[in-house]
């Protein structure tokens, strides 16, 4: 007699959809949590200042605001990594955007800025989260032959959030105050968090659970609404994907390469955001342009986030992710120099604008693309989150090394240390990184995880 036919795994079947309607939907939701979650980081640039000007709040105040984010975000990302493995993609997902709606109204509310800068710390705690289950939770669900490029849509849309946040300030704060501000990131969080109700949780992460009945009605719901069946379903070309297998835990030695690899990025990207772009204004004040014309520059120079992530959209699933990572590390670390070497307020516009646009385009090809895809699926959040982790303590510690680097030789001092940061990122790219570009996340994981036993077995035994 024989068996009843079993349908191949959730992950197999998933990367044989075509993309349709439900990874549409997908974006447009996670997009949007990542939008707010955008916005409301970047309200605190002009916030800050009405807060002064009103006599509501103090440099040192100001200070502290930013720490407790900053503290907030660093924890976020690491309660982020545990909760999503331990108890699920969708419900970490929807408690971190619930914390930072509800927070960002607690925000509005306070009393006092003491009381201000204890809600913004719960603030950040959800905005740390937000954004390493978000791009993960998108990997899971999109085959390999999109992954990439909606990768990158994702961070495109989160980094409108800073125009948005710039704009809205602009209009909102003189007429309704700075409460105001809190109030719209809020709600729009908890809207959100009500439209997102009903995405499914990870089949990959079910199947990882034993809960294989939950994996196999979702998959089934998505292959109906796509029109195909495991049965019909077009096989993507190449070798099966073999799954990671045994139980797998976070700090096992197999896992050291990448999660090395991958806190390096998370480095380097925030040298590069905190140690250049955050700075820009301050440079061209020192180099003597007026404050409104700096300003205006910095904004001119901002379009180049979006244009990365363009970019990283057209390319990262074209030439492949290590080709893209390697060649936007080099390019950037020729540009940054030279844009502290420019002779003209054209020229340093026209170089800052490019750097802008390959910092954001690293950002989109690495955060949201080619970290995620590293790490086996029960490992996958915590593995992230420690990477990301190292990147909110380089972001923490780096606005006091480039005050010193200021001191000691200038811009060019401080550009030529993210130079060399992002030239290793390249070398460690093209010795040790793995090529994920239109491949199953079970088969990136089992090479990643394996490349140091590989190397092991290769030397001669006595």
């Amino acid at each position: 007699m024989s068996l009843p036919h079993r349908p191949p795994a959730s992950s197999t079947r998933l990367d044989r959809l075509p993309v349709g309607s439900f990874h549409k939907r997908l974006l447009v939701l996670v997009g949007a949590g990542l939008f707010f979650d955008a916005f409301d980081i970047y309200l605190a640039n002009s916030v800050l200042g009405a807060l002064v000007q009103t006599g509501w709040s103090s440099i040192g105040q100001n200070a502290t605001f930013l720490s407790a984010t900053a503290f907030g975000m660093l924890l976020g990302s690491v309660l982020a990594g545990v909760l999503g493995d331990r108890y699920g993609r969708k419900f970490t997902y929807q408690f971190n955007l619930a914390l930072f709606g509800l927070a960002s109204l607690a925000c509005a509310a306070a009393p006092s800025i003491t009381w201000l800068i204890g809600a913004r710390f719960l603030t950040g705690v959800g905005l740390g989260a937000e954004l390493v289950i978000g791009y993960g939770l998108l990997s899971e669900f999109v085959p390999p032959s999109h992954r990439g490029r909606w990768a990158a849509l994702l961070s495109c849309m989160a980094q409108f959030g800073l125009f948005a946040a710039t704009l809205t300030s602009w209009v909102v704060i003189p007429t309704l105050g700075w409460r105001a501000m809190f109030v719209i990131a809020g709600i729009g969080g908890l809207v959100v968090f009500v439209m997102r109700k009903n995405i499914p949780e990870s089949p990959r992460w079910l199947e990882e659970q034993g809960r294989t009945a939950e994996a196999e009605a979702i998959v089934r719901a998505i292959e109906a609404e796509a029109g195909a069946s495991p049965a019909v379903a077009p096989t993507p070309a190449g070798p099966a994907s073999p799954a990671v297998a045994g139980p797998v835990r976070p700090f096992e030695r197999r896992f050291r390469r990448p999660l090395a690899l991958g806190a390096l990025t998370q480095i380097v990207q925030s040298a590069a955001i905190y140690g250049f772009v955050a700075w820009v204004p301050t440079f061209l004040l020192q180099q003597g342009i007026p404050i409104n014309q700096s300003l205006g520059q910095s904004v001119l120079m901002s379009f180049g986030g979006p244009v990365g992530a363009l970019l990283a959209f057209l390319l990262s699933d074209r030439i492949g992710r290590k080709a893209a990572i390697i060649g936007g590390s080099v390019l950037a670390a020729i540009v940054g120099p030279l844009f502290a070497l420019a002779g003209s307020q054209a020229l340093a516009t026209g170089l800052g604008f490019v750097m802008f646009s390959l910092v954001y385009f690293l950002v989109s090809v690495i955060q949201a693309g080619y970290l995620p895809e590293l790490f086996p699926t029960q490992v996958r959040m915590r593995l992230t989150s420690l990477a990301v982790t190292a990147g909110r303590l380089t972001s923490i510690a780096t606005p006091f090394l480039v005050v010193f680097l200021v001191q000691a030789g200038g811009m060019l001092a401080v550009v030529t240390v993210v130079a060399l940061l992002l030239l290793l990122q390249a070398a460690a790219m093209a010795v040790i990184g793995v090529e994920t570009n239109r491949r199953s996340l079970e088969e990136i994981a089992s090479d990643a995880a394996a490349a140091p036993d590989t190397a092991a077995m290769a030397r001669p035994t006595s």
